[in-house]
Protein backbone atom coordinates (compact mmCIF):
# COMPACT_ATOMS: atom_id res chain seq x y z
CA UNK A 1 0.00 0.00 0.00
CA UNK A 2 1.04 3.76 -0.38
CA UNK A 3 0.56 6.17 2.09
CA UNK A 4 -2.85 7.45 0.46
CA UNK A 5 -4.01 3.66 0.60
CA UNK A 6 -2.95 3.60 4.16
CA UNK A 7 -4.88 6.80 5.30
CA UNK A 8 -7.83 5.75 3.27
CA UNK A 9 -7.52 1.94 5.13
CA UNK A 10 -7.27 3.48 8.32
CA UNK A 11 -10.34 5.88 8.03
CA UNK A 12 -12.41 2.63 7.15
CA UNK A 13 -11.41 1.20 10.43
CA UNK A 14 -12.96 4.13 12.35
CA UNK A 15 -14.96 3.22 15.19
CA UNK A 16 -18.72 2.71 14.27
CA UNK A 17 -19.20 5.62 16.64
CA UNK A 18 -17.76 8.03 14.11
CA UNK A 19 -19.68 6.23 11.30
CA UNK A 20 -23.14 6.31 13.08
CA UNK A 21 -23.42 8.22 16.18
CA UNK A 22 -25.11 7.34 19.72
CA UNK A 23 -26.51 4.49 18.80
CA UNK A 24 -23.13 2.96 18.36
CA UNK A 25 -21.93 3.48 21.72
CA UNK A 26 -21.12 0.45 23.85
CA UNK A 27 -19.36 0.91 27.58
CA UNK A 28 -18.46 -2.91 27.78
CA UNK A 29 -14.78 -2.93 27.30
CA UNK A 30 -15.00 -6.89 26.46
CA UNK A 31 -13.49 -6.66 23.47
CA UNK A 32 -10.35 -3.69 24.21
CA UNK A 33 -9.79 -6.47 27.45
CA UNK A 34 -8.98 -9.40 25.15
CA UNK A 35 -7.33 -7.65 22.46
CA UNK A 36 -4.54 -6.30 25.54
CA UNK A 37 -4.76 -10.11 26.77
CA UNK A 38 -3.68 -11.41 23.55
CA UNK A 39 -1.47 -8.74 23.21
CA UNK A 40 -0.04 -9.67 27.10
CA UNK A 41 -0.99 -6.26 28.32
CA UNK A 42 1.36 -4.18 26.32
CA UNK A 43 -0.46 -1.08 27.95
CA UNK A 44 1.67 -2.31 31.44
CA UNK A 45 4.88 -2.44 30.26
CA UNK A 46 5.26 1.31 29.47
CA UNK A 47 4.98 4.75 31.71
CA UNK A 48 1.99 7.17 30.24
CA UNK A 49 -0.28 10.00 30.53
CA UNK A 50 -3.64 9.35 29.47
CA UNK A 51 -5.22 13.07 29.28
CA UNK A 52 -9.21 13.14 29.31
CA UNK A 53 -11.99 16.01 29.53
CA UNK A 54 -14.08 17.88 27.16
CA UNK A 55 -11.70 21.06 26.35
CA UNK A 56 -7.88 21.55 26.03
CA UNK A 57 -6.60 17.86 26.23
CA UNK A 58 -4.61 18.57 22.65
CA UNK A 59 -2.44 22.08 24.75
CA UNK A 60 -2.30 20.05 27.64
CA UNK A 61 -0.47 16.64 25.88
CA UNK A 62 1.54 18.88 24.18
CA UNK A 63 2.31 20.69 27.26
CA UNK A 64 2.90 17.58 29.28
CA UNK A 65 5.21 16.22 26.27
CA UNK A 66 7.22 19.25 25.95
CA UNK A 67 8.46 19.63 29.56
CA UNK A 68 9.30 15.55 29.56
CA UNK A 69 11.19 15.96 26.20
CA UNK A 70 12.86 19.24 27.67
CA UNK A 71 13.46 16.69 31.02
CA UNK A 72 15.39 13.95 28.87
CA UNK A 73 13.07 11.48 28.08
CA UNK A 74 11.74 10.02 25.31
CA UNK A 75 8.23 11.30 24.67
CA UNK A 76 5.55 9.56 22.53
CA UNK A 77 2.50 11.53 21.84
CA UNK A 78 -0.84 10.89 19.96
CA UNK A 79 -3.81 13.42 19.53
CA UNK A 80 -6.76 13.47 17.21
CA UNK A 81 -7.83 15.03 15.56
CA UNK A 82 -5.38 16.85 12.87
CA UNK A 83 -5.37 19.84 11.36
CA UNK A 84 -4.10 19.24 8.18
CA UNK A 85 -1.68 16.19 7.65
CA UNK A 86 -2.41 12.83 9.78
CA UNK A 87 1.01 12.26 10.54
CA UNK A 88 0.16 15.19 13.31
CA UNK A 89 -1.96 12.61 15.26
CA UNK A 90 1.88 10.45 16.10
CA UNK A 91 4.90 11.92 17.52
CA UNK A 92 8.23 10.81 18.75
CA UNK A 93 10.17 13.71 20.73
CA UNK A 94 7.94 16.40 18.78
CA UNK A 95 8.71 15.08 15.08
CA UNK A 96 5.85 13.58 13.03
CA UNK A 97 5.87 9.76 12.39
CA UNK A 98 7.67 9.46 8.52
CA UNK A 99 4.92 8.68 5.93
CA UNK A 100 7.29 5.37 5.27
CA UNK A 101 6.58 4.25 9.34
CA UNK A 102 2.81 4.75 8.85
CA UNK A 103 2.62 2.52 5.57
CA UNK A 104 0.78 -0.99 6.25
CA UNK A 105 2.92 -3.79 4.84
Amino acid sequence: MDYQQTLDWLFQQLASFQRVGQSAYNEDLGNINAICSLLNHPQNNFKSIHVAGTNGKGSSSHLIASILQEQGYKVGLYTSPHLKDFRERIKINGEMISKKKLLIL
